[in-house]
């Protein structure tokens, strides 16, 4: 993949990358209807083709916040059309790394030394590239190690980046407003986290002990003093990436171990810590030739506070779904339906929402479940395009909790599927009174 050897970092820069990518989609629609004027049956493929080039092009290159949401939204196959989702998937495994002399003096503008002072071998040339950084090959006192460089400006153009996604946001996802602001809100919140590699590296440390006796599963040692705000060291981990992992046809033991691994990991954090690993994609994870699950990055952290969690695991452990009165109050608790409800739009949103929380549910409800069911699925996304067509669903619900959550959750489920995993889903339950 060809290298970037500048990236662009000032407001004004990112802005008009932004106007060209908005002129280039403008021309593709006009090609589009241009072409209908011919031939009247035509579909929108070939436009959202077209435009998701275009998008993900425009993204990659700017890299951070942009990105990262191009990767948030290929996780959610219900939201956007198919070229979509296939498009910014790349962003989970890969984007153009940026070059050599670029990233050393990143390095040495943060460490204050070029890497080949400190490490006894620095690869100049990136082994993976992602939204926020990309990671490089180092060699000290005989140990490999992964030094993760964050790229210059992503920090400081969080906010500006996501007021200049929001009119693609606009048509991709068809939100209100007030909604769109909800979810960029919370989505700045997190990234900001992100951005901040010595938080990074204090949570990393800190969930790695506190799961470190999780079967399965193994995690990097953290070095802090060659880590710094924009720089991550930490030991290298060995392995196969999940796409490369299904092709070697492994055993569906082999499947259902690092299935399992996935499950307790999430659920442990979830029920256990009350905060939990919240970016669920391919790329965060390695499986290693012991047939373990290598979590390689915790930059996004969700807290889950007890005014939401108590209500909305309720839901799913407690039976509270066969008391109308009690899923209710649930859902009252979690914005889901408000006081100024009349009484017809109560018992609405009470039946959808019921429905979503029951499938949502399904693999919690009995001791062990099956992600290969292609009905499960099947349903889910079904539920999940019938919600968004519903006029009734375009005013926000829903704290803001939910964004992660349902991203993380979600997320898991779809490793799961991919991974076709029979799971022990009784190991880690909700606590709630």
């Amino acid at each position: 993949m060809r290298e970037q050897d500048s990236i662009p970092t000032t407001k004004t820069q990112r802005s008009a990358k932004f106007v060209k990518t908005g002129f280039q989609i403008g021309g593709n629609y006009i090609k589009h209807y241009s072409k209908k004027l011919f031939n009247p049956d035509l579909d929108r493929e070939e436009l959202n083709e077209d435009n998701a080039t275009d998008i993900y092009k425009s993204l990659s290159e700017l890299k951070g916040s942009a990105l990262k949401i191009a990767q948030m939204l290929s996780m959610d196959k219900n939201v956007l059309p198919r070229s979509y989702v296939d498009k910014f998937t790349q962003s989970q495994y890969n984007a153009p790394p940026l070059s050599g002399p670029l990233i050393v003096r990143t390095f040495t503008k943060q460490l204050g030394k070029a890497p080949e002072k400190i490490f006894d071998k620095f690869n100049t040339s990136s082994t993976h590239a992602a939204s926020i950084g990309q990671v490089h090959e180092a060699m000290l006192n005989g140990k490999k190690l992964a030094i993760k460089i964050q790229y210059p400006g992503v920090a400081d153009s969080i906010s500006s980046d996501l007021k200049l996604v929001k009119p693609f946001a606009f048509r991709l996802l068809g939100m209100s407003e007030k909604e769109l602001n909800i979810y960029v809100a919370e989505v700045e919140e997190r990234l900001l986290e992100e951005t901040d590699y010595e938080l990074e590296v204090r949570r990393s440390i800190q969930f790695s002990e506190a799961c470190k006796n999780l079967d399965n599963i193994v995690f990097p040692t953290y070095y802090p003093e060659y880590s710094g705000k924009r720089i991550i060291t930490m030991d290298w981990i060995e392995g196969k990436h999940l796409k490369e992992f299904l092709r070697t046809n492994p055993s569906q033991e082999l499947k259902n171990k690092i299935g399992q691994a996935l499950w307790d990991f999430y659920n442990f954090q979830q029920h256990e810590l009350r905060a939990v690993h919240a970016d669920p994609h391919p790329g965060n994870f390695l499986i290693t030739e012991d047939e373990k699950l290598g979590v390689i990055d915790f930059g996004c952290i969700k807290e889950l506070p007890d005014d939401f969690y108590e209500p909305f695991f309720s839901l799913v452990s407690a039976g509270i779904l066969d008391d109308k009165q009690k899923t209710i109050d649930a859902f009252r608790k979690l914005d889901m339906i408000f006081k100024t409800d009349t009484p017809a739009q109560v018992e609405f949103y009470y039946k959808a929402y019921r429905e979503m929380i029951s499938l949502f549910a399904r693999p919690y409800l009995d001791d062990v479940f099956d992600f290969s069911q292609p009905e499960f699925f099947d349903q889910l996304y079904a539920y999940g395009e019938k919600i968004a067509k519903m006029p009734e669903f375009k005013q926000p619900r829903g704290v803001k909790h939910f964004i992660y959550v349902n991203r993380t959750n979600f997320g898991l489920y779809t490793i799961l599927q991919e991974l076709k995993a029979v799971v022990n889903t009784g190991t880690y339950k909700p606590h709630v009174k």
